[in-house]
């Protein structure tokens, strides 16, 4: 990807190793103390994040007039995974994305 108006080394195409975590909260726990079986939750955030694997991301978020950075990504993934979740008993709480290993972008509504 490469980020559009942007002045720097980040607006020539480049890639990376992304790697995103999802925090997700419950009201309650269930007989077995769980909120959401992570199996579950896997298969959740793998319909979100899948599309984007190896994809254009510029094309993929072109389509809907957002820049492909690490903040509107995890925004996206947030968004996504919250639509995701509306037939469980839990709701996303934050996501973050992670471009390196010391490089990361959140995102996270106030209640």
């Amino acid at each position: 990807h490469h980020l559009r108006n942007y002045r720097g080394p980040c607006e020539n195409i480049h890639g990376h190793n992304w790697r995103v975590r999802a925090f997700v909260r419950g009201e309650d726990l269930n007989e077995l103390g769980i909120a959401i079986d992570f199996k579950a939750l896997k298969a959740h955030m793998a319909t979100v994040v899948e599309p984007l694997d190896h994809a254009d991301l510029n094309a993929f978020f072109d389509a809907l007039n957002i820049n492909p950075s690490s903040e509107n990504l995890a925004r996206y993934v947030y968004k996504e995974l919250e639509r995701a979740l509306a037939s469980t008993p839990c709701a996303v709480s934050r996501v973050e994305v992670y471009e390196t290993p010391t490089n990361c972008a959140a995102y996270f509504e106030h209640a």
